[in-house]
């Protein structure tokens, strides 16, 4: 087996043993088995749905178009309110910046630093809400 593979493998290991993977995972199988929340997730989807049809015709129904926009503002809002989608989205920013570190490392090392000494650091924190754009 190539080397460099079965080191990833390793790594894809210690991933799944970090408590901020640990983190995502419980907190995505909690979203994924909460019935309220994946009602309004499929509410959500169907309201995106119905939508989008609604654009598409020639004869677009202003009024219910705009209704449509304020419900899935609203269901949104609700969505993302909930402690367990709160919950969710603040383990996977956890995780998200773990691997973008990673991911820096690599690249770094790639490319000639050295490994022992290239910054880990990117400057994004892993929360969009204080990001001017992705780099």
């Amino acid at each position: 087996m190539d080397n460099i593979i079965e080191k990833t493998r390793e790594l894809g290991k210690l991933i799944q043993q970090d408590a901020r993977y640990k983190a995502y995972v419980a907190a995505r199988e909690k979203n994924d088995n909460d019935p309220a929340l994946q009602k309004m997730i499929g509410e959500f989807e169907e309201m995106r749905t119905e939508l989008a049809a609604e654009m598409t015709k020639d004869d677009k129904d202003t009024e219910k178009l705009k209704q449509l926009d304020e419900d899935i503002k609203t269901l949104y809002g609700n969505i993302m309110g909930s402690e367990l989608m709160m919950e969710f989205e603040t383990a996977k920013a956890a995780m998200d910046t773990m691997l973008s570190q990673i991911n820096t490392v690599i690249t770094q090392c790639a490319n000639g630093e050295d490994p022992d000494t290239c910054p880990v650091t990117t400057g994004c924190t892993g929360s969009c809400e204080s990001c001017a754009g992705c780099h």
